[in-house]
């Protein structure tokens, strides 16, 4: 069973062609820019080397033709027919209260996507654009929807509900949703099986540390608590987002930067983080290398950063009883040893102690801290992309 993954963005598809049961990808790529001047793919073939085509893609329905037909280019495709795709899975940011887990594409769900607009609106509407253009190019084909906050529907109303007014919750759906959540649902239980433990037995803390940052407290396989909230803006500081800031703060920017309420929220989202404390970069590789030089608001950035993270790691100690197990994942999390070092010191009186020379080695599913130790810290490389073409797989079980 061939199963094409998609994730579209607003001006980018990336996607990944994965045989269900192998596990084994077949083609993967990227288009960027589309709409732009300058759009090109980037696609990743039979022999796993690149090929660049460059073409004006106007919207996601040209991009997406073009990608079926370089899969089934007698150069660089890897299929023979367009047949052979049995589902699409589309990875979809924001699903609100509407869903729990992942669900067949039909036209109800289109409209329910739709109503969580308003909570993603950078988000949904570009997810929404690459279901239909799949459904128009291959209507035949099964889709699935697969959410990034369905994970985080198991947190109690005690997590999730904010110090508003309950008539608010009621009215618009204003509570913690989280988001992330394939991605801590996936590392959640490869660590399990790392460990060799049944996953209900676990307290685990999930950091999905990249330029958008979460952590996510797994209890028994559940989410319980997650730094994201209504948006992905709550939470950690992060590459160009705030985090949490006090809420006073918006209408002070507002009357003194003379800003709408929607330009500050796009300034917290794009202009703040550790790009606006560093002044420099959202590129943690960049201000690593600024602060090495003696660049101190580099380094503040990052002090910052994990600073960020042990608070909720401390917190969510607190909320499970005790942790079993600490998890760094995505691109910061799993390849920048001097932040997993940063946020795991003064970390031992929880039990664990990070062992330096573990900590450089790269690659794989790893421990990084010392033998013996009653906490776990394991680095995980996440695979988001397996959990979308698995949830698609269980969705359509008579065709695998």
């Amino acid at each position: 069973m061939k199963i094409f993954v998609l994730n579209c963005g607003s001006s980018s598809i990336k996607y990944q062609l994965i045989e269900h049961e192998s596990k084994n990808v077949l083609a993967r790529g990227v288009i960027e820019r589309i709409g732009m001047d300058g759009t090109f793919l980037k696609h990743y073939g039979r022999d796993g080397q690149a090929v660049e085509i460059k073409r004006h893609i106007a919207n996601h329905s040209a991009g997406i033709q073009l990608v079926l037909n370089v899969l089934i280019d007698k150069e660089n495709g890897v299929i023979n027919d367009l047949s052979e795709i049995s589902a699409f899975g589309h990875r979809v940011v924001h699903g609100g209260e509407a869903f729990r887990e992942a669900t067949l594409i039909n036209e109800q769900v289109i409209e329910d996507i739709k109503k969580c607009i308003t909570m993603a609106p950078l988000h949904n509407p570009a997810n929404l654009a690459g279901i239909n253009a799949c459904r128009e190019l291959m209507p035949e084909v099964p889709h699935a929807a697969v959410f990034d906050t369905a994970f985080h529907q198991s947190i109690p109303a005690k997590a999730y509900l904010y110090g508003l007014p309950y008539d608010l919750y009621v009215k618009y759906g204003l509570r913690k949703y989280g988001f992330h959540g394939i991605s801590h649902q996936y590392v959640s239980e490869r660590a399990a099986e790392y460990l060799q433990k049944d996953l209900s037995e676990l307290r685990l803390v999930s950091c999905h540390l990249g330029n958008g940052a979460s952590l996510a407290a797994i209890k028994g396989g559940k989410s319980v608590d997650t730094s994201m909230g209504f948006t992905p803006l709550e939470g950690l500081v992060m590459g160009t987002r705030c985090g949490e800031v006090d809420p006073a703060i918006i209408p002070f920017i507002m009357d003194r930067e003379d800003m709408t309420g929607r330009q500050v929220y796009q300034y917290l989202n794009n202009k703040a983080g550790v790009l606006g404390i560093s002044g420099l970069s959202s590129d943690f590789r960049d201000l690593e290398r600024a602060a090495e030089d003696g660049d101190e608001r580099a380094q503040l950035a990052m002090d910052i950063f994990s600073y960020r993270v042990k608070k909720y790691i401390g917190s969510y100690a607190v909320a499970m009883g005790g942790i079993d197990a600490i998890i760094f994942t995505a691109g910061l999390g799993e390849n920048s040893d001097a932040i997993r070092e940063s946020i795991c010191s003064d970390l031992e009186f929880l039990g664990a102690r990070l062992d330096r020379e573990k900590n450089r080695l790269r690659g794989g599913i790893r421990e990084i801290g010392t033998d013996g130790d009653s906490l776990k810290l394991l680095v995980i490389p996440t695979n988001e992309e397996l959990v979308i073409a698995e949830e698609t797989a269980r969705l359509c079980p008579h065709m695998v």
